[in-house]
């Protein structure tokens, strides 16, 4: 075999390993936006006694992939008088409540074996803006529906079953 044919024969067989480790990239990566893959740090349903006397602010809500596989994130508006969407697990790990912007809500936290479940969600009845009371019954919906929780550091995940994703930034704890 000459050296040019040689050569040649190389060249193709790096073009071609090249070709084969992009498309693994490339599929990778299409088919991460249309599934949620947790750090490797992370815990999925940690034991609500690691979320106890902790406050998160909603900072993200992915709406689930459109039919291209696309994430779009939804818009959170701030809510009235700046009150943002937030959770507070109590000292206790028997309740969590918080804002959704605009009224207060409550709810009884109960743990099994696959994690812990939130139920008996109240909310006071106050009157909002259209906007916000839509944002407002579909954060209510998520908390009663919600299929997984992950935890990564002060990041956490609630998982919809309809793949929404609501993402929590963790906030000091203010003693009022």
């Amino acid at each position: 075999m000459s050296d040019k044919t040689t050569r040649s024969t190389h060249n193709r067989g790096s073009l071609n390993r090249l070709w084969i480790a992009l498309s693994c990239v490339g599929l990778g990566l299409l088919s991460a936006c249309g599934n949620v893959i947790t750090p490797c740090g992370a815990k999925i349903s940690p034991p609500s006694s690691e979320l106890r006397n902790t406050r998160w602010e909603l900072t993200r809500w992915n709406l689930p992939p459109n039919s291209n596989g696309e994430v779009r994130a939804r818009q959170i508006p701030q809510g009235e008088a700046s009150n943002p969407i937030q959770m507070n697990f109590d000292a206790n790990g028997q309740r969590v409540s918080g804002s959704t912007g605009c009224n207060r809500f409550t709810a009884e936290l109960n743990e099994d074996a696959r994690g812990f479940s939130l139920s008996k969600i109240a909310s006071t009845k106050m009157a909002c803006t259209p906007q916000r009371m839509e944002l407002e019954n579909d954060f209510l919906y998520e908390l009663n529906d919600y299929r997984s929780i992950v935890r990564n550091g002060d990041q956490l995940l609630m998982i919809g079953t309809d793949r929404e994703v609501l993402s929590f930034t963790q906030r000091p704890v203010t003693n009022k």
